[in-house]
Protein backbone atom coordinates (compact mmCIF):
# COMPACT_ATOMS: atom_id res chain seq x y z
CA UNK A 1 0.00 0.00 0.00
CA UNK A 2 1.19 3.48 -0.80
CA UNK A 3 2.07 5.93 1.91
CA UNK A 4 3.00 9.58 2.05
CA UNK A 5 4.82 11.56 4.71
CA UNK A 6 4.59 15.28 5.37
CA UNK A 7 6.72 17.33 7.72
CA UNK A 8 4.90 20.38 9.08
CA UNK A 9 6.51 23.48 10.48
CA UNK A 10 4.64 25.65 12.98
CA UNK A 11 2.56 27.58 10.40
CA UNK A 12 -0.59 25.78 11.65
CA UNK A 13 0.48 26.21 15.27
CA UNK A 14 3.30 24.70 17.31
CA UNK A 15 1.11 21.84 18.49
CA UNK A 16 0.80 20.54 14.89
CA UNK A 17 4.49 20.77 13.94
CA UNK A 18 6.14 17.45 13.15
CA UNK A 19 6.01 14.44 10.86
CA UNK A 20 2.76 12.82 9.73
CA UNK A 21 2.56 9.61 7.72
CA UNK A 22 -0.57 8.64 5.83
CA UNK A 23 -1.17 5.23 4.26
CA UNK A 24 -3.65 4.18 1.62
CA UNK A 25 -6.66 2.36 3.06
CA UNK A 26 -8.48 -0.52 1.44
CA UNK A 27 -11.55 -0.13 -0.72
CA UNK A 28 -13.56 -2.09 1.87
CA UNK A 29 -12.53 0.26 4.69
CA UNK A 30 -13.40 3.34 2.61
CA UNK A 31 -16.76 1.82 1.63
CA UNK A 32 -17.62 1.03 5.26
CA UNK A 33 -16.80 4.59 6.30
CA UNK A 34 -19.09 5.94 3.56
CA UNK A 35 -21.90 3.52 4.46
CA UNK A 36 -21.64 4.45 8.15
CA UNK A 37 -22.27 8.15 7.43
CA UNK A 38 -24.81 7.85 4.63
CA UNK A 39 -28.57 7.46 5.11
CA UNK A 40 -30.65 5.77 2.44
CA UNK A 41 -34.38 5.94 1.76
CA UNK A 42 -35.88 2.65 2.99
CA UNK A 43 -38.02 2.15 -0.12
CA UNK A 44 -36.17 3.71 -3.04
CA UNK A 45 -32.64 3.16 -1.73
CA UNK A 46 -31.68 6.65 -2.84
CA UNK A 47 -29.31 8.70 -0.70
CA UNK A 48 -31.23 10.86 1.74
CA UNK A 49 -28.25 12.38 3.56
CA UNK A 50 -24.47 12.06 3.68
CA UNK A 51 -22.22 13.57 6.32
CA UNK A 52 -19.27 14.44 4.08
CA UNK A 53 -17.30 15.99 6.95
CA UNK A 54 -17.54 12.79 9.01
CA UNK A 55 -16.64 10.68 5.96
CA UNK A 56 -13.56 12.79 5.27
CA UNK A 57 -12.55 12.94 8.95
CA UNK A 58 -12.80 9.17 9.41
CA UNK A 59 -10.93 8.60 6.15
CA UNK A 60 -8.12 10.89 7.35
CA UNK A 61 -8.09 9.15 10.74
CA UNK A 62 -8.02 5.66 9.17
CA UNK A 63 -5.15 6.73 6.89
CA UNK A 64 -3.07 8.41 9.60
CA UNK A 65 -0.36 5.95 10.64
CA UNK A 66 2.17 8.22 12.36
CA UNK A 67 2.04 11.65 13.94
CA UNK A 68 4.15 13.66 16.40
CA UNK A 69 4.67 12.07 19.82
CA UNK A 70 2.23 14.39 21.59
CA UNK A 71 -0.58 13.12 19.27
CA UNK A 72 -2.19 16.42 18.22
CA UNK A 73 -4.67 14.74 15.84
CA UNK A 74 -7.62 12.71 17.12
CA UNK A 75 -10.86 11.77 15.41
CA UNK A 76 -12.68 14.04 17.86
CA UNK A 77 -10.40 16.94 16.94
CA UNK A 78 -11.03 16.29 13.21
CA UNK A 79 -14.80 16.33 13.82
CA UNK A 80 -14.96 19.19 16.33
CA UNK A 81 -16.62 22.31 14.93
CA UNK A 82 -15.56 24.63 17.76
CA UNK A 83 -12.10 23.43 18.77
CA UNK A 84 -11.07 21.44 15.71
CA UNK A 85 -7.99 21.59 13.55
CA UNK A 86 -7.28 24.68 11.41
CA UNK A 87 -9.12 24.75 8.08
CA UNK A 88 -5.92 24.88 6.02
CA UNK A 89 -4.51 21.86 7.87
CA UNK A 90 -7.73 19.93 7.29
CA UNK A 91 -7.58 20.80 3.60
CA UNK A 92 -3.95 19.65 3.41
CA UNK A 93 -4.78 16.33 5.10
CA UNK A 94 -7.83 15.90 2.84
CA UNK A 95 -5.78 16.42 -0.33
CA UNK A 96 -3.13 13.93 0.83
CA UNK A 97 -5.65 11.28 1.80
CA UNK A 98 -7.79 11.76 -1.32
CA UNK A 99 -4.69 11.36 -3.44
CA UNK A 100 -3.76 8.14 -1.61
CA UNK A 101 -7.24 6.64 -1.27
CA UNK A 102 -9.08 8.36 -4.06
CA UNK A 103 -9.95 7.11 -7.44
CA UNK A 104 -8.43 8.05 -10.75
CA UNK A 105 -10.40 10.36 -13.04
CA UNK A 106 -10.96 7.44 -15.42
CA UNK A 107 -12.39 5.34 -12.58
CA UNK A 108 -14.70 8.16 -11.52
CA UNK A 109 -15.88 8.61 -15.13
CA UNK A 110 -16.49 4.87 -15.50
CA UNK A 111 -18.58 4.72 -12.32
CA UNK A 112 -20.58 7.83 -13.18
CA UNK A 113 -21.29 6.40 -16.65
CA UNK A 114 -22.40 3.11 -15.06
CA UNK A 115 -24.60 5.03 -12.63
CA UNK A 116 -26.13 7.10 -15.44
CA UNK A 117 -26.76 3.92 -17.45
CA UNK A 118 -28.45 2.28 -14.43
CA UNK A 119 -30.64 5.36 -13.98
CA UNK A 120 -31.65 5.27 -17.67
CA UNK A 121 -32.49 1.56 -17.40
CA UNK A 122 -34.51 2.13 -14.21
CA UNK A 123 -36.26 5.11 -15.79
CA UNK A 124 -37.09 3.21 -18.96
CA UNK A 125 -38.46 0.27 -16.95
CA UNK A 126 -40.63 2.53 -14.83
CA UNK A 127 -41.79 4.51 -17.86
CA UNK A 128 -42.84 1.30 -19.62
CA UNK A 129 -46.15 1.58 -17.81
CA UNK A 130 -48.77 3.61 -19.61
CA UNK A 131 -52.50 4.07 -19.32
CA UNK A 132 -54.53 2.26 -21.94
CA UNK A 133 -57.77 3.70 -23.29
CA UNK A 134 -59.72 2.02 -20.46
CA UNK A 135 -57.80 4.00 -17.85
CA UNK A 136 -55.91 1.01 -16.43
CA UNK A 137 -52.15 0.87 -16.19
CA UNK A 138 -50.54 -1.73 -18.40
CA UNK A 139 -46.98 -2.70 -18.82
CA UNK A 140 -46.06 -2.35 -22.49
CA UNK A 141 -43.49 -5.17 -22.27
CA UNK A 142 -46.10 -7.49 -20.77
CA UNK A 143 -48.60 -6.48 -23.48
CA UNK A 144 -46.04 -7.04 -26.23
CA UNK A 145 -45.28 -10.53 -24.86
CA UNK A 146 -49.03 -11.34 -24.81
CA UNK A 147 -49.36 -10.13 -28.40
CA UNK A 148 -46.30 -12.11 -29.45
CA UNK A 149 -47.63 -15.31 -27.82
CA UNK A 150 -51.11 -14.93 -29.33
CA UNK A 151 -49.73 -14.20 -32.82
CA UNK A 152 -47.30 -17.15 -32.67
CA UNK A 153 -50.02 -19.58 -31.59
CA UNK A 154 -52.37 -18.66 -34.47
Amino acid sequence: MQSEAVELDDRFGKEYAGKYVFQEITWAKRSRIIQKHTRYHPVSGQIVNSDFVAIQAETIWASLKEQPVHKPITLEKLLNEEDGIPVELGELFSRLVNKLCGMSREGERFLSEQSEEANRIQLSQSSACARNSGGHQTNSTHSQLKQLRSSSSS
